[in-house]
């Protein structure tokens, strides 16, 4: 069976930065499970996905518009170090969960000075061009109920992880 919109699809994957170093993998764990054309996954990688069948393997380069998008220099922001007073300490790379206008959203501190700490809302991987080793391992039909969800659900039925 062809991978396709509304298949669900479980993968392998091991992604590396341009410099071959390993950022994520499902190796030694699970695999990924998604639905197919529902957006679950980046677009780089559904696109690259799309008619492979079970046992195929490919390695796929994203550029980072198919990713986490490139970076925006307006998702910087520097922040009065009051604002971390209920921290014991505040580092570099450390992620942070910031509550704003437009509602929660993840933040790594890039700079931490005496007055001011300078976050970063990026995703951690936009502006990098990511390099996926892929095996499909399965690829099945969606239930009407998985198609109504949006999403896969796992072995041993329907699980929401909240």
């Amino acid at each position: 069976m062809q991978i396709a919109d509304a298949k669900v699809v479980q993968i392998h994957y091991t992604l590396s930065s341009q410099a071959g170093e390993t950022l994520d993998s499902s190796r030694g764990g699970d695999p990924l499970q998604y639905l197919h054309g529902a957006g679950n996954i980046i677009p780089g990688l559904e696109q690259a996905l799309t008619g492979k069948s079970t046992g195929d393997r490919l390695a796929v380069a994203i550029a980072p518009v198919d990713g986490y998008g490139e970076r925006n220099d307006d998702l910087v922001h520097e922040v009065p170090r009051t604002a971390f007073e209920d921290l014991d300490q505040v580092k570099p790379g450390m992620r942070l969960v910031a509550s704003g206008p437009a509602g929660e959203n993840v933040v790594t501190v890039a700079k931490v000075e005496k007055e001011v700490v300078t976050v970063d809302a990026n995703h951690p991987l936009a502006g990098v061009t990511l390099n996926f080793d892929v095996e499909v391992v399965n690829v099945r039909e969606a239930s009407a109920e998985e198609l109504a969800h949006g999403h896969a659900h796992g072995p041993g039925g329907h699980h929401h992880h909240g």
